[in-house]
């Protein structure tokens, strides 16, 4: 069962859900936007088990003494840095990354960057960048699906709109969620600062990370996209697959966006089978 565990890097303060032995091989499980770390818990307690120490973060903006002011504390650069420090914290030099949304897109930024820091890495719903960028940039339907970025970039605004009828908007987005989850995000997002943080992933990256710097990954990958996913459309995925050059495999599933709370039954085996075959030791 996963317990809290507060990592201090720095002046921040991170809080973390933690689960296994310490001795076991880390992995670090990444949340997206609109969620925290509590989407991992029943991930945690299967990998547990079969011998994975599991760390998943409360990201930068997420966790209260890790939430600082002004966008340009939220580059995909600071974002990536915080995932390498925590594994070092817990005193780990490698780790296997599972990560979905926002935090896909900062394990890609990783497995390009600092593959000899990934064992493996396991994506959620967000194709390679470079095939995801260039279906933004060209394909019709992509440009439909990202639409909504353009409000969330808009500071004021899109902060009003969402705290709108205690969050509605995000309500809809959390409807597979359980209770628990339901309350956990609540609570998070009521947080004033939080809601202006998490924002700042796209104010601080949306229109300037430069998807040339994230090139071919040769780290061993499993992608997982659900082919109902509202946000992400098949062309990005397509475009996505020839930038991976390591060990690779691409599982589609016939879920939507949120595949953690609605296929699980797919894709525990599938990440489990894949962290075994990836095993440093």
């Amino acid at each position: 069962m996963a317990r809290t565990k507060v990592i201090n890097l720095g002046a921040f303060q991170f809080d973390c859900r933690v689960a296994g032995n310490e001795k076991d091989e880390l992995v670090i499980l990444l949340h997206g936007f609109p969620e925290t770390s509590i989407m991992w818990t029943a991930l945690m307690a299967d990998l547990n088990p079969n011998e994975f120490y599991c760390l998943a973060p409360n990201m930068r903006g997420y966790s209260r003494n890790a939430c600082p002011k002004g966008k340009n504390h939220y580059t995909i650069e600071k974002l990536g840095q915080d995932v390498l420090d925590l594994a070092t914290a817990v005193g780990k030099d490698k780790f296997h990354l599972i990560a979905h949304d926002w935090g896909a897109v900062i394990g890609w930024y990783l497995a390009y960057h600092y593959p000899t820091k990934i064992l493996s890495y396991t994506a959620l719903s967000v194709p390679h960048l470079k095939g995801f960028f260039q279906a933004i940039q060209n394909d019709a339907d992509q440009q439909q699906r990202s639409k909504y970025i353009k409000l969330l970039v808009i500071p004021f605004l899109a902060e009003y709109k969402i705290r709108k009828n205690d969050f509605e908007l995000f309500r809809k987005l959390w409807k597979h969620s359980s209770e628990e989850e339901l309350e956990d995000y609540l609570n998070t997002f009521r947080e004033k600062k939080v809601l202006t943080a998490s924002l700042n992933y796209y104010r601080a990256n949306f229109g300037k990370t430069r998807t040339e710097d994230i090139g071919e990954v040769y780290v061993p990958t499993l992608f997982i996209w659900g082919n109902k996913d509202m946000a992400i459309g098949a062309k990005g995925v397509a475009l996505g697959h020839d930038y991976v050059k390591g060990p690779y495999t691409f599982m589609e599933s016939k879920a939507g966006h949120w595949l953690i709370q609605t296929d699980y039954g797919t894709l525990k085996p599938a990440i489990l089978k894949f962290l075994i075959s990836n095993r440093f030791d």
